[in-house]
C-alpha cells in the first residue's frame, strides 16, 4: 500500500493518505482491492454455474424419494404456471424422476464440485492457500450441498406456514433472514475446517442475511415474470437461463458480503477489534490431531 502510495501524484497522496486514515475510508479501499483481488465476477459465475449444476439435481433427487417431483421442485423454486409446465414436461421427457442409487450417487458426487469452487472462493478471501481434497473432506462437501439444496426449499416452506401469522410477511421474512445467515456463517466454516473463527465469518454471514432480505423480495417479482417470459418464447432451456442469471446474482452476493466481513474483521481499528474478539480470526495451528489440516498458511 505504501509503494501504492507512492505512485501518486503528490497532490493526491495526501488526500490518499487522509482517506486511509479513515475507518470507511479503508473499509472502502479494502473491500474495493479484494474485490479485484479475487476476480469476483469470474468466481461468481463459476460458483453460479456449480449451483445450477448441483443443487437442482439434489432437489429433484430429494423431490423424488418424497413423490410429486415436479410440484416439490417448482414450488420450492417459486415457478410461475407457464414455466412448471414446462419444468414438468421436461422431466417427464428426460426421465429424470427414476433415480435408482448409482443415479443417486453420481448425483451426490458432482454436486460435491459446487462445494469444491466455494472452498476454493473462501479461501481467495480470506488469503489462505487452496483447500487440498482429500476423502476425510467428502463429507464436509456432502454437507454443504445438502444444507444449500434444504435451506431453498426451507425458505419456501417457512414462508407459507408464516403467511398465516400477523403481522403479514414479517415472520417469513425473519426466519428467511436466520437461515441465510446461518448458512452463510456455517458454509465457510466448513470448507475451510475451522481455519477462520466462527466469529470472524459472522458479520459477513448478517451482512448476507441482511442484503437478501432486500434483495429477495425485488428478485421474486422479477423472477416470476422473467421465468414466465423466458418460459413462453424459448421453452425450458429459457427457464434454465433465467435461473442461472438469477443465481450469478446470489452466488456474487455471497462472495461480496463475505470479502466485506473479512475486511471489517481484518482491520486495524476497534471495531474490527470487537467483531473479531480476542482470538486470532485465522487459526494456522492444527486443532485436531486425528483430523487432517487441509489449509495450509501462505509461503
Amino acid at each position: 500500500m505504501e509503494r501504492a502510495l507512492g505512485l501518486l501524484p503528490p497532490r493526491f497522496e495526501g488526500r490518499a493518505r487522509w482517506l486511509l486514515g479513515t475507518w470507511p475510508g479503508r473499509i472502502g479501499v479494502g473491500t474495493a482491492w479484494s474485490l479485484q483481488r479475487i476476480e469476483i465476477f469470474d468466481r461468481a459465475m463459476a460458483v453460479a454455474a456449480q449451483l445450477f449444476t448441483s443443487v437442482f439435481p439434489m432437489l429433484i433427487l430429494l423431490a423424488s424419494w418424497f413423490g410429486n417431483t415436479s410440484q416439490l421442485l417448482t414450488n420450492t423454486l417459486g415457478m410461475p404456471p407457464e414455466a412448471e409446465a414446462q419444468v414438468d414436461t421436461a422431466l417427464q421427457e428426460s426421465g429424470s424422476t427414476a433415480f435408482g442409487l448409482i443415479g443417486a450417487l453420481i448425483v451426490f458426487a458432482s454436486a460435491t464440485s459446487l462445494s469444491r469452487a466455494l472452498g476454493r472462493a473462501f479461501a481467495a478471501v480470506w488469503a489462505l492457500s487452496k483447500p487440498k481434497s482429500s476423502p476425510r473432506a467428502v463429507w464436509r462437501w456432502v454437507a454443504v450441498v445438502l444444507v444449500l439444496a434444504l435451506t431453498m426449499w426451507a425458505i419456501r416452506r417457512s414462508e407459507t406456514v408464516a403467511d398465516g401469522i400477523p403481522p403479514p410477511h414479517l415472520w417469513g421474512q425473519v426466519i428467511a433472514f436466520v437461515m441465510l445467515v446461518a448458512v452463510a456463517l456455517f458454509t465457510p466454516w466448513v470448507l475451510l475446517h475451522g481455519a477462520v473463527t466462527a466469529r470472524a465469518l459472522l458479520p459477513g454471514a448478517v451482512l448476507f442475511g441482511i442484503v437478501m432480505s432486500f434483495v429477495r423480495p425485488i428478485s421474486n417479482v422479477w423472477l416470476a415474470h422473467a421465468l414466465e417470459a423466458s418460459a413462453s418464447r424459448y421453452g425450458s432451456i429459457g427457464v434454465a437461463f433465467t435461473y442461472l442469471a438469477w443465481l450469478y446474482v446470489f452466488a456474487w452476493i455471497f462472495l461480496a458480503t463475505a470479502i466485506i466481513g473479512q475486511v471489517l474483521v481484518t482491520d486495524e481499528g476497534r471495531v474490527a477489534r470487537w467483531l473479531a474478539g480476542p482470538k486470532p480470526v485465522v487459526r494456522t495451528e492444527r486443532s485436531d490431531a486425528a483430523d487432517e489440516v487441509l489449509i495450509e498458511d501462505q509461503p
